[in-house]
């Protein structure tokens, strides 16, 4: 027998009421709206179709421009259809020939859900394609009421939709301008060299490459050109592997890595990874240091760097603004594991799974998010032991939204969008009324599909929902109901 879970309300029915510091807060201003909400406000169409690599010229940043990867259905992989081809995107659906921005000098919308559309949320929220148990959250971000629920504080396996709160936690301790450091350092001798991982898996061949060539510069200019290489990655502690084991959604989770540990030329989604891609990073290293001038002597071998060595060089990475927008559009596994990890290593918590957990955890809750029932068993959602609510996404979604909170905007700028951006750019065909003005975020589990994000609807309000299902069969209708549950947002009862 399905676990029963709390009927459709009309009313604010969360624990916590209305989400703490925005009750009472004034309208946001319109350009606000235009910047935080739907991004079809920021997508206007001239002529031409809009491709699927995503809207580009009109306040999305990089993460956007990127395709998300999508290979079979295991972890959060799943959540879009296979592509048309490789390297060559096929059109998204085209944006409506007029989209309307948001006015000016309107007169406040009125509070709550319509009663139509509260109609049709409880009748879209009581679809067979979303399994046997469901929970729907949809917040007024403005003045912080939640004007639809069901299910509200159940706690549920949330899939990848966890990244939501993952990133919101790194934004609070680290702020958007903070980088990742990779670092080598040299024995007060000279005679050994370090490679210190700081917990950036993006660091690529390129930036290695540039760190090796600065390292050389700095032994030549002391006239060394023969060193012993070691590599630290003990800025992490715990197990490497993740809890589900040897997968191509996630490689072992290392201080130090080139590429997230990938054994081909992607970049994202699902691929071949390394079983130790510290060693790898430093073998590559060693390579990179012998093109400089500067020979190693013998392999490379694990060694923490010593108390009083000094650091010779430093590669840092792209501001955390734009690790979460790309742990957001594109599903990074890797990276929303590492954006964990600096969490706990700011909280000076240990940097392993069970640190995370406490971290992230102690985070959202100074945020005065409601957290009794959470389990943040990791920070990329591929374990179904996660477990959070949905009133949680939304009023995380909504905190983002608060002008009070600028550190926070990554979090929504970095939403895919709806048939144009990463996990959504294929779906929302192009007569859905969803296409363009949903932002949010996918998850997908065998058995388990979310989707929690921002839309502006017909009244101009900014919303923020959160819909989590556990026990679906069919993982593409569970998703066209999820995407019918937002469209209904955007366009109300049309």
């Amino acid at each position: 027998m399905a676990e029963p879970v709390d009927g459709p309300s009309k009313e604010p029915s969360a624990p916590w009421g209305k989400l703490k510091g925005l009750a009472g807060k004034p309208a946001l201003p319109d350009n606000w709206r235009l910047v935080a909400g739907s991004a079809v406000l920021g997508l206007v169409v001239a002529a031409g179709a809009v491709f699927a690599a995503g809207p580009w010229d009109n306040g999305q940043r990089t993460a956007e421009r990127v395709r998300a990867a999508d290979a079979g259905r295991t972890g959060d992989a799943g959540h879009r259809s296979p592509a048309t081809g490789p390297g060559e995107p096929a059109p998204a659906p085209s944006a409506a020939a007029v989209l309307v921005a948001l006015g000016t000098g309107r007169a406040p919308a009125p509070a709550g859900a319509a009663p139509a559309l509260t109609k049709a949320l409880d009748r879209l929220v009581a679809s067979h394609a979303l399994g046997t148990r469901t929970a729907a959250v949809v917040v007024d971000t403005t003045t912080g009421e939640q004007i639809y629920a069901h299910g509200a504080g159940a706690a549920m396996t949330p899939a990848s939709t966890v990244k939501i709160a993952t990133t919101v936690a790194a934004l609070s301790a680290l702020g958007p301008d903070h980088r990742i450091e990779t670092t080598v350092r040299a024995s007060p001798d000279l005679r050994t060299v370090t490679l210190v991982g700081g917990g950036d898996p993006t660091l690529d061949e390129a930036g290695l490459r540039a760190l090796a060539r600065a390292t050389a510069g700095a032994l030549r200019d002391r006239k060394v050109k023969r060193v012993a290489l070691t590599y630290d990655t003990s800025a992490y502690t715990g197990p490497a592997r993740h809890p589900i084991g040897p997968n191509d959604n996630i490689a072992p989770v290392s201080a130090l890595m080139i590429r997230a540990g990938r054994l081909d030329k992607s970049d994202h989604g699902p691929a071949p990874r390394s079983a130790d891609p510290a060693a790898d990073a430093a073998r590559a290293f060693a390579g990179y240091l012998a093109d400089d001038g500067v020979t190693t002597t013998g392999e490379p071998r694990s060694h923490r760097a010593p108390a009083r060595a000094a650091t010779l060089a430093t590669h840092r990475s792209a501001p955390l603004s734009a690790l979460v927008e790309r742990t957001l559009t594109l599903s990074d596994n890797d990276l929303a594991e590492a954006l964990a990890r600096q969490t706990a290593m700011e909280a000076g918590l240990p940097a392993g799974f069970a640190g995370a957990r406490s971290a992230v955890t102690a985070r959202l809750k100074a945020l005065g998010m409601p957290v009794t029932g959470t389990r943040f068993a990791d920070g990329s959602g591929l374990d179904r032991d996660d477990r959070v609510s949905a009133s949680l996404l939304a009023g995380l979604l909504a905190r983002a939204a608060d002008p009070a909170r600028p550190e926070l905007r990554p979090v929504l700028t970095g939403l895919p969008v709806a048939g144009f951006s990463g996990t959504l750019d294929g779906r929302y065909g192009e007569k859905s009324g969803g296409a363009g003005l949903v932002r949010a975020k996918t998850g997908t589990l065998t058995g388990v599909n979310a989707l929690a994000g921002t839309v502006v609807d017909t009244r101009g309000r900014l919303l923020a929902f959160a819909f989590l299902t556990s026990g679906t069969t069919a993982p593409g209708d569970a998703e066209k109901a999820l995407d019918a549950l937002a469209t209904a947002l955007a366009t109300g009862t049309r």
